[in-house]
């Protein structure tokens, strides 16, 4: 029972140590807080997911507030509270969740935000593109467009949002200078492709003189297209600024003529996870970060489209890769796992089997040693009892038997009682071997041997060194002779060797047994 008990502690523990190395923790949980949900987002946050590849030990956790403040908030707050190492924020409005960025910061969580500012200088590092530039570049497009005269529609972002007032202000500094084009029609959107829509559709001005729409995005452009449309007449020019790659992104959009114009904003979100890993690690790193862009025009739509389908190809390859290699290090470690759990149980059994044989062997060798000393102090009959049993035994018709010899026909108790006299009788006799008990009993050596080890399963030198130990366990308790005349008085040669079969045999030194 014990021994059970024992093997399934350990095979427990065992168990509880696989489980830990199979499940640890990550290296780092970074929250990512989007403001909205778009497929400008979507592959920024794609892009992040395909850096952890090539890093071990990270776990992105997303939130997505669909461009209302509160709910960031709220996103954000739980974000941390979930024990994030590191928040990337891109806010909704400028000041609108301030609060939540200075409780992560002070709470000693490292900020990045990105894409769009905070009115809050609590914060670590800040990346975006130069939405200034990017809508004054824009401006110069739309008037050498142009030739410096027409009718601009202008359609903003979220109102309150740091790319939108951006990219206004650059638009309109760069048509400044050129008073026959001048921005007659302004919108308020949201960012979204709905927002652009209904807001041209609500409009009850005049719009047949409108030369170009710009939209602060590729959608809001394109929902403000959608909305001149229905209206029928005349389209203008449209413009916007995102420029994603890919089926219905900016790029494509040029080039299908759709869009006159857009400027790519890059995405970027390996650099952003880069930037994140390099502050979590300690490494040196910049505060502010501008990223850089290109204008998209149907000069060069396609070749910016070839560019970035093949980059776009090349990453879906590595995710193939990254996901047939996943799925593969998975069996690997579970098949690693199921074999390790197989040598465990194989040393388990091999260690059960030992232990059971060491048990075995020391409770045969128990029994043994009591079965020697039982017969080793048997009494027999006395002569009374024996002529009493004789006369028993003759009130039966006897029947006359075949004579046996000497050695089949003497009684195992009979037999123990005089193989002990003898002993007993020459026990200080170190030079007593086999052959002289076999010659006192008037046996061969082989037959004194059968007799013993079928009796006893010891061997006559066995029983000899167990009287010996035995004397001398008497000699040691009952007198005050030392330990070399305890000894020598019951036939060994070396004080050393009777210490060591002394202990052997009771599990105690003869000079512990003396302090007693």
């Amino acid at each position: 029972m014990k021994l059970t008990i024992k093997t399934a502690i350990l095979f427990g523990v065992i168990l509880m140590l696989l489980t830990a190395c199979n499940n640890q923790q990550p290296k780092y949980i970074i929250g990512v807080s989007q403001c909205s949900e778009d497929v400008w987002r979507d592959r920024q946050n794609w892009e992040m997911k395909m850096e952890t590849n090539f890093h071990e030990g990270i776990e992105l956790r997303f939130a997505a507030a669909l461009d209302v403040s509160e709910r960031q908030i709220h996103q954000i707050d739980s974000l941390v509270e979930s024990g994030i190492n590191l928040l990337i924020v891109a806010p909704n409005q400028l000041s609108s969740v301030s609060s939540a960025i200075d409780r992560a910061y002070n709470k000693g969580i490292p900020v990045i935000v990105f894409e769009r500012k905070t009115d809050t200088q609590n914060y670590t590092a800040f990346v975006s593109a130069d939405n200034y530039e990017m809508g004054r570049l824009m401006g110069e497009y739309v008037v050498s467009r142009l030739k410096g005269k027409g009718q601009v529609m202008e359609i903003f972002g979220l109102k309150g949002s740091s790319p939108a007032d951006e990219r206004h202000r650059g638009f309109n500094d760069a048509l400044a200078n050129y008073p026959d084009l001048q921005v007659s029609v302004t919108l308020q959107g949201d960012w979204t492709e709905e927002s652009a829509y209904q807001a041209v559709k609500d409009y009850q001005g005049n719009l047949d003189d409108i030369s170009l729409v710009f939209g602060h995005n590729d959608r809001m452009a394109m929902g403000a297209r959608k909305a001149l449309t229905e209206r029928g007449g005349r389209l203008p020019l449209f413009t916007g600024i995102d420029g994603l790659p890919g089926k219905n992104g900016g790029i494509c959009l040029v080039r299908d003529s759709l869009l006159d114009a857009t400027y790519i904003y890059p995405t970027r979100g390996d650099q952003l996870l880069k930037l994140a890993l390099d502050i979590l690690e300690g490494k040196p790193y910049q505060k502010e970060t501008l990223l850089t862009s290109a204008l998209v025009t149907r000069d060069n739509a396609k070749v910016l489209e070839l560019e970035s389908n093949e980059v776009l190809r090349q990453a879906q390859n590595l995710e193939e890769l990254q996901t047939k290699a996943s799925s593969y290090l998975h069996q690997l470690a579970t098949q690693r796992t199921i074999s390790l759990l197989a040598l465990i149980l194989i040393a388990l059994l091999i260690l059960v089997l030992v232990l059971f044989w060491l048990y075995h062997r020391s409770k045969v060798s128990a029994q043994r040693e009591r079965m020697v000393n039982n017969l080793w102090n048997m009494e027999v009959p006395t002569e009374p009892e024996k002529e009493k049993n004789t006369e028993e035994n003759t009130t039966e018709p006897s029947i006359a038997k075949e004579e046996p010899t000497p050695l089949e026909n003497e009684k195992e108790p009979l037999f123990i009682v005089r193989f002990k006299d003898v002993v007993e009788a020459r026990l200080s006799d170190s030079d007593l071997s086999v052959d002289d008990l076999a010659a006192a009993m008037n046996l061969s050596r082989v037959q004194l041997y059968r007799k013993v080890k079928a009796i006893s399963g010891s061997s006559p030198v066995e029983l000899l060194r167990t009287a010996r130990l035995n004397r001398g366990y008497q000699l040691l308790f009952q007198t005050d002779k030392t330990i070399a005349e305890v000894a020598y008085d019951v036939g060994f040669t070396a004080p050393s060797y009777f210490t060591k079969c002394f202990k052997d045999e009771f599990g105690i030194s003869p000079s512990d047994l003396q302090a007693k």
